[in-house]
């Protein structure tokens, strides 16, 4: 059988170090050969370990132009990499969303003109994914690129011009507040009920998770529960010895405004210190500088390594349908 890389030309990532990722793998543009759904998930199975690691090389893979066009479709395409699938409802993310399928669900359904700020999927909480995957079901008029930005390039950079900071954040830790509301507030991209969150409409069961995942909290007069997480560390340290800035930092001190939060008192070291607003808002800036946009096609299909890529949200006009699924820390 013919492998991937030879049925769909393999497109390098720009010579650029500031921006050599993610690689593509396009389907080819001719119809008499390009991959079918069936053939495309034979492929998958036949060449996980090459495209394993393309992941490992270079933090996110672009399948463009698959013959995908439904959450089915999109489910098949996961589940021919044979990886261990983690439910959206078995996570302590803020974010609401909506299920397809067990393994599929609706990406971050704050409205349109809210911007998601880059971040490790749930590296504010102690349980997160090891990698992530992104369907494009409907692509947006204008705008809606999903922004990504290699974590262990922005660390070298804040030990170059953050050494401090940098410093402070892989002694301390970080610790991340925010108030969940009784029902899902689908107006906020950190909207996501504590019901949901939890599993539960029972305080005294919503009470024993937080205990057991050593979260401290209190109830609020409006149903609202405020919750803060252990410390949690900001930097991370893979099996190959690289070292990433692994944590929710630019996003919750950008990003985790509403109604009941603000992103700047959402997240402290660990020791309960506040964090400068000229460090957050340098770090956040440096990010952006090593931050490449993915524009969706119809069909794309993205695979993020979580530990090394963060990832976001620009805003967006039109309909846009994303659609995004969980793979349970290796």
């Amino acid at each position: 059988m013919q492998s991937m890389t030879d049925a769909w030309s393999y497109v390098m990532p720009t010579s650029d170090a500031a921006v050599s990722f993610p690689c593509v793998l396009a389907n080819n543009d001719d119809p008499s050969s390009a991959l079918g759904i069936e053939d495309t998930l034979l492929r998958i199975a036949q060449d996980r370990s090459k495209l394993s690691d393309l992941l490992k090389e270079h933090g996110a893979v672009l399948f463009r132009g698959m013959p995908l066009r439904s959450a089915t479709d999109f489910d098949a395409f996961i589940a021919a990499f044979d990886l261990p699938n983690f439910r959206y409802a078995d996570s302590l993310s803020n974010a609401v969303r909506t299920n397809r399928t067990d393994r599929v669900f609706t990406a971050n359904e704050a409205p349109s003109t809210v911007e998601i700020f880059l971040h490790h999927e749930m590296a504010q909480t102690p349980v997160y994914p090891s990698k992530l995957f992104f369907f494009c079901e409907t692509a947006p008029q204008r705008g809606g690129e999903t922004p990504i930005c290699r974590s262990d390039w922005l660390l070298e950079l804040m030990r170059e011009q953050q050494p401090q900071f940098l410093k402070r954040c892989a002694e301390d830790g970080l610790q991340y507040t925010n108030v969940m509301p009784h029902k899902a507030d689908a107006g906020s991209g950190q909207g996501r009920s504590w019901t949901d969150t939890l599993g539960t409409h029972d305080r005294n069961v919503a009470e024993q998770r937080l205990s057991n995942l050593g979260y401290s909290w209190t109830w609020l007069p409006q149903g609202e529960l405020k919750v803060s997480t252990p410390v949690l560390p900001a930097v991370k340290e893979l099996p190959n010895g690289t070292e990433v800035f692994f944590n929710q930092l630019i996003a919750a001190y950008r990003g985790w405004d509403d109604k009941r939060n603000k992103g700047e008192k959402s997240v402290t070291f660990g020791t309960g210190d506040e964090i400068p607003a000229d460090d957050l808002a340098m770090t956040a800036s440096l990010a952006e500088q090593i931050t490449e946009d993915v524009a969706w096609e119809q069909g794309d299909v993205v695979l993020i390594d979580n530990y090394m890529m963060m990832h976001g949200r620009r805003p967006f006009e039109g309909s846009r349908a994303v659609l995004a699924s969980l793979i349970a820390a290796d």
